[in-house]
């Protein structure tokens, strides 16, 4: 992973379907991705977050069709009204949003394909497969199990439990076989394209097993909705082959305009794309095979994320799992969304969710862990020193266990983003929001205000606080922007966190002393049991 200021870092999350309104796993990607462009920021790189929706395809076409109404219209209207929106609900802080259906994707996929027909990586043939509609993918028998209930004596698609359909098509043809030896060095190559480890073995073993070349097109007397082939309009292009050119074609790749030009050198390849388990395959083997057949490289690393499991099942709209983001956020709200589902969950593995858990780990941790250390550690300056920060005497060796802490997190946590270990970062921080609430504790800042002859100790332990929580909020920004805004204001009294360098935020002594103190609002407002059910 690079962390050199002078690097872009480039993140891409996959390009959600339209054909439903997302969930909290979805949510899920959104917000690791976003951690790590913020993160990335906050080091002081060039940080390029891009998310969107994918649009075509037969799925997008008969969900229109349920709903009495065109795909484009459908497109329209969930894009509108649910996926721009989740961006908001989660605090999401995108640099672009692309859509499969836009001019700027539809004409670049096509040169893009020419390419690849025109240096004779394309053919015409014919084939016949299982094809499952939900992951608009043709399945080996290896990826089917027999149906249950409804569908029992059926082979049914093991990710969505429904049937897939016999189709046989003359097609158009990419030569992935061709890409078998270059893919298995690429991997050699490079061990960290592919993470985690668990993900990258079942890569290997899956490319070694053998590639066989893949339809790229649909004959539009199935369907048509989607790209056209360019030189030849009676077919549409295959949803995969023109959903994974969005990383590029997002980003200036086929513009012919120098500052279109200049974006894709400085952003390609990317630094990491994040993908749920069951799109590994596309983007760890497709896309890459894809890239190289065009004169490109792929991205610096793809990186497999986990399910989301409500009731031991992977979260899904049709199963009725699926749990609007809002319906947390309207309780707990963004940050705690945020922190709870980075925090809870190892990412790269599969994680539980529960009411129970979000609502135990928001009081303890965020309420009572870094809420109430912020609202008293202020509050003690204003009753203590009228809202005025004092000076820092000499530090003992408490005070200075409690920098070291702090230059110890900044360390960790870094070394932990860069493995895209973002619970290990979160932990990391936290050793330090322990260690202050120990501090405050063990220090009683409350039984030395009975002296004067301790008001000299007293600024010096006060003052320790606040430059704890100063370089909490600059490590806790990427995660919990919203609460270590309210934090930094109170703290500085204007808004250049995002300004703050995260490698410099374990130095101390940054804060003014004789500067004023803000007031601060509850970070995290308790919440009542029986309203977070």
């Amino acid at each position: 992973m690079p962390n050199q200021a002078s690097k872009s870092f480039y993140v891409t999350t996959p390009i959600f379907y339209v054909n439903d309104a997302p969930h909290i796993g979805h949510a899920y990607t959104e917000v690791a991705s976003d951690v790590l462009a913020r993160w990335h920021r906050q080091r002081g790189q060039n940080s390029f977050l891009l998310t969107g929706t994918d649009e075509h395809g037969e799925k997008i076409l008969r969900t229109a069709a349920t709903n009495n109404t065109t795909p484009q219209a459908w497109a329209d209207k969930l894009v509108t009204e649910a996926w721009l929106p989740l961006l908001e609900t989660i605090d999401i802080k995108n640099q672009d949003f692309i859509r499969t259906t836009e001019p700027r994707h539809e004409k670049n996929v096509q040169k893009f394909l020419q390419h690849l027909y025109d240096t004779g990586f394309i053919y015409r043939g014919e084939f016949e497969g299982n094809y499952c509609v939900g992951c608009e993918e043709y399945k080996t028998e290896a990826d089917l199990m027999p149906g249950e209930g409804a569908f029992a004596g059926e082979s049914v698609c093991a990710i969505h439990s429904k049937p897939v359909e016999r189709l046989a098509e003359t097609n158009y043809f990419f030569k992935l076989s061709e890409f078998e030896d270059k893919l298995l060095s690429f991997y050699t190559e490079n061990p960290k394209f592919i993470q985690p480890e668990s993900a990258r073995n079942e890569v290997v073993s899956f490319v070694r097993r053998g590639l066989t070349d893949l339809s790229i097109s649909r004959s539009k007397e199935k369907f048509d909705w989607g790209i056209d082939i360019p030189w030849d309009d009676s077919h549409i292009t295959y949803v995969w082959f023109d959903a994974l050119l969005n990383y590029i074609t997002a980003i200036g790749y086929g513009e012919d305009t120098a500052e279109a030009k200049a974006q894709f050198e400085t952003l390609w390849p990317a630094s990491v794309q994040i993908v749920g388990k069951d799109i590994l395959r596309f983007h760890a083997v497709i896309w890459p095979a894809m890239l190289m057949a065009a004169g490109l490289e792929p991205a610096t690393q793809v990186f497999g994320h986990g399910w989301l499991l409500v009731g031991g099942e992977k979260m899904s709209k049709s199963k009725l799992t699926g749990i609007a983001p809002s319906q947390i956020t309207d309780t707990f709200g963004s940050d705690a969304f945020r922190y709870y589902f980075m925090k809870a969950i190892a990412f790269g593995q599969d994680g539980s969710f529960s009411w129970e858990d979000l609502s135990a780990r928001y009081q303890a941790e965020l309420a009572n862990g870094f809420g109430n250390l912020a609202s008293r550690s202020i509050a003690m300056i204003h009753k203590y020193f009228d809202g005025v920060l004092p000076a820092a005497g000499a530090f003992t060796a408490d005070d200075l266990k409690v920098q070291q802490i702090a230059a110890d997190a900044v360390l960790t946590a870094n070394a932990a983003i860069d493995e895209i270990a973002i619970q290990d970062a979160i932990n990391a921080i936290w050793t330090l929001v322990d260690e202050l609430n120990n501090y405050i504790t063990v220090q009683a800042p409350w039984v030395l205000a009975k002296d004067e002859a301790n008001t000299e100790r007293l600024g010096t332990v006060l003052n320790t606080t606040a430059e704890g929580l100063r370089a909490l909020a600059v490590l806790l920004n990427p995660i919990t922007p919203k609460a270590t805004a309210k934090l930094w204001s109170a703290l500085v009294g204007d808004d250049s966190l995002d300004a703050q360098l995260l490698d410099n935020a374990g130095a101390w002594n940054q804060l003014k002393a004789g500067s004023k103190i803000g007031q601060l609002e509850p970070l995290f407002p308790r919440i009542e049991t029986d309203e977070a059910k």
